[in-house]
């Protein structure tokens, strides 16, 4: 594993980077929300291609509208587990600021996971509006902190692929 940065000024800017970073995708995040909720009704569509629309669409749940219909307390219940997240996040951010891709996977995490958590706060419901389609089959519709999330999960295991071959 690589040498963790034990804090200080290199561990202290560091962090500072990734937490721009991580304000960078959340404004961009909810932004793109303050239009959608702005310009499109609830179920409203524009075709941009093929294959892809912008919708509007309320998630009641987590991923793939998971627990969507469980009666509310799952508002509260991700909307915890988001503040526990960012608090773990910013933990790991300051105790590995050193690791590039490590750092960059759990700055786009945190992030999308604030984001959403806002929504929840905000809302009720997160606001998604992606909305990917290929011969008739839709891709759950989803927004750019769910994207900034998928981005930082695959960079998790890209970065721990390359730590096992380092290791090698």
């Amino acid at each position: 594993m690589a040498r963790a940065s034990k804090g200080g000024s290199r561990g202290s800017s560091g962090m500072l980077m990734w937490l721009g970073l991580s304000f960078i995708i959340l404004m961009l995040d909810q932004f793109s929300k303050v239009l959608i909720v702005g310009y499109f009704r609830l179920g409203d569509s524009t075709s941009v291609t093929s294959f892809f629309n912008v919708v509007r669409v309320h998630n009641h749940g987590a991923a793939f509208s998971f627990l969507a219909e469980a009666g509310g307390w799952q508002r509260w219940f991700f909307t915890v587990l988001g503040f526990v997240a960012a608090g773990v996040i910013m933990w790991m951010l300051r105790s590995h600021a050193g690791q590039r891709l490590f750092c960059f996977a759990m700055a786009c995490i945190l992030g999308g996971a604030v984001g959403n958590v806002i929504d929840r706060l905000l809302y009720g419901y997160v606001v998604d509006f992606l909305d990917f389609h290929w011969h008739g089959i839709h891709f759950p519709a989803f927004n750019l902190a769910d994207s900034a999330i998928t981005l930082g999960a695959g960079c998790l295991i890209l970065d721990e692929l390359l730590r096992v071959r380092r290791g090698k």
